[in-house]
């Protein structure tokens, strides 16, 4: 009972108290939004672009990619980076991570903004794994891994400006636990419904930004995790007709989504807020019991390390690894 009274109360959020235009002048950062191309990652991208920062967004196809391009370039008057990126695919996720180091030295913001929802029970990547947990959980991860060198040594010479990685989550999370079972394709994993396969890379998230603040807050990481709150955007596509309906009346404009992810990423007091959940909008809260386990954040994390070993080098993971 108490999960779903999470859920309701995060789902009828009060009138927000912060605003975008309290974003601070972010001249000199550099960014990084997956699935940068619509709804929420799009907004961030433009508004951090406003601010002066340089932003990269991800696709999955370039091509459609060049849109959304050129259209925040002429709202902004500033041209974000493109990396094509499909986080199903570990390779991908490795190479785009090598396209982004290629031209650039320093990183201060990861969004791991993009996710799919309620797809097909039946969808599996080309290496296996449950669609919505590759995307939403272990693609990111990798992606963040990859990463953390670089996040690390810029916070530690950015004139007090920690380094932000920012997850977004759900508040689907508090209905679920994580099942390494259905994490593969298997004939448990396909009897489950897609509703409950997203929620269980929901609190994936959770789980996974939680041990990234655990390990990597002491080397000026803030990692954050972001229920951005039910917000309009084509993340519900894949849901039933009837579903979509229901679920469109407890849906909010998409400027309220971006309140929660842009004040841990920019402001003063997000640097305060290593391993903190945030609820709608732009509201410190408290995430689910099991989700703040060390033990549960331990053994996900050394799942998802034997998974994406091979795309790992050893110099990236001794640039990265936590203190003994």
């Amino acid at each position: 009972m108490g999960a779903y009274l999470s859920v309701m109360d995060e789902s009828w959020p009060p009138k927000p108290k912060w605003k975008v235009d309290e974003v601070p002048d972010m001249t000199g950062k550099v960014a990084l939004v997956t699935g940068g191309t619509s709804g929420i990652g799009k907004k961030v991208a433009k508004v951090l672009l406003l601010r002066g920062a340089k932003v990269y967004i991800t696709a999955r196809d370039s091509r459609k990619a060049q849109d959304t391009v050129k259209e925040l370039s002429e709202a902004t008057k500033h041209t974000p980076g493109l990396l094509v990126l499909d986080l199903s695919d570990l390779g991908s996720v490795k190479t785009a991570a090598e396209d982004f180091l290629r031209n650039e030295k320093e990183l201060h913001i990861l969004f791991n903004n993009a996710g799919i929802m309620g797809v097909p029970s039946d969808q599996v990547t080309k290496e296996g794994y449950d669609l919505q947990f590759a995307t939403n959980v272990l693609g990111p991860f990798l992606l963040t891994e990859l990463l953390l060198p670089t996040l690390i040594s810029t916070s530690s010479r950015s004139n007090g400006f920690k380094a932000r990685v920012v997850n977004m989550t759900s508040g689907y999370h508090f209905l679920s636990k994580v099942d390494f079972n259905k994490l593969r394709d298997t004939p448990a994993r396909r009897k489950t419904a897609p509703q409950d396969l997203y929620a269980q890379s929901k609190l994936g998230n959770v789980i996974f930004a939680t041990e990234l603040a655990r390990r990597y807050g002491d080397q000026g990481i803030v990692s954050t995790c972001i229920n951005p709150g039910n917000i309009r955007t084509n993340l519900q596509r894949h849901l039933p007709t009837i579903t979509g309906k229901i679920f469109g009346l407890m849906l909010y404009p998409l400027e309220n989504g971006i309140l929660s992810p842009l004040y841990a990423a920019t402001t003063e007091e997000g640097a305060s807020l290593n391993g903190k959940y945030l609820k709608p909008f732009a509201r410190v809260g408290q995430a689910s019991k099991g989700s703040q386990d060390p033990k549960v954040g331990k053994e996900l994390w050394t799942w998802m390390e034997e998974q994406t070993k091979s795309y790992t080098s050893s110099e990236e993971s001794t640039s990265a690894a936590p203190p003994a």
